[in-house]
């Protein structure tokens, strides 16, 4: 059985709030009995893209356990690169990622847009995605996370900003039945749906908590929730999705 923690949108500033929001989830995680597998954080680690916000998430994601992130819109990838990842060479290219856990393979591939909220995977991001799952044998669990949602989650805020076009995705997706889900972030609350026939399962917001249209009238997002967690259980072929609050 493997059970994957899922964080998003932390937007680390020079705000204590973020930090302390994102600490707690980190010491949720971590006082746990039973120890997750790994910690996905699926984007907008930084909430403007500088250095030492960076610097302040390295810390809070500094941990026993694997921890895997990929880049969200409010992310910088120079900046990403030199306060998160230590690689002082720096470097305006996507950033895609693999990571071979507990006899599961991640693919984080990096949907960000430089200057712009929307999401899109260009030519060297959608090559990296298949070769890699070109690569992975067909019985091996495998998860492709990244920040921008491919679907429609009927917010008419969010929608013109989720992953744009996704039917490429789409298409490596159901190529590849050892593609067991597709994570993102972005949204801010927790939701579920299928993409190219698979789980799709989108983290709730550290930072705030979004508001859907139905919910009333108010600001788009209210700080006022605890911030969120999913936990993917896959067992067996099965992908089971839990969602928690942290107070």
């Amino acid at each position: 059985m493997l059970v994957v923690a899922h964080l998003s949108d932390t937007h680390i500033d020079s705000h204590p709030r973020s930090a302390e929001r994102t600490a707690r989830v980190m010491d949720h995680l971590h006082a746990l009995p039973r120890p997750v597998d790994a910690i996905l954080i699926t984007g907008d680690v930084a909430d403007h893209g500088e250095i030492t916000e960076y610097g302040t998430a390295a810390k809070l994601f500094d941990s026993p356990l694997p921890v895997l992130v990929c880049p969200g819109n409010h992310d910088v990838r120079d900046a990403y690169r030199k306060g998160l990842l230590g690689d002082d060479g720096g470097g305006a290219g996507p950033i895609n990622t693999r990571h071979d856990v507990a006899g599961a393979v991640f693919l984080l591939a990096d949907s960000s847009v430089p200057g712009e909220d929307h999401g899109h995977l260009d030519e060297e991001t959608l090559a990296w995605l298949a070769g890699e799952l070109g690569s992975v044998p067909p019985d091996t669990p495998t998860f492709v996370a990244l920040h921008h949602p491919p679907v429609e989650l009927h917010h008419p805020v969010i929608d013109p900003m989720r992953l744009l076009p996704a039917e490429p995705l789409a298409e490596l997706v159901s190529a590849h039945p050892q593609v067991v889900a597709v994570l993102t972030g972005h949204f801010h609350t927790a939701a579920a749906s299928t993409f190219a026939g698979r789980p799709l399962r989108i983290a709730p917001g550290v930072v705030s908590t979004l508001r859907m249209p139905w919910e009333g009238d108010g600001p788009l997002t209210t700080q006022t929730q605890p911030p969120g967690v999913a936990f993917h259980v896959y067992d067996d072929g099965l992908l089971t999705s839990h969602y928690r609050v942290v107070v």
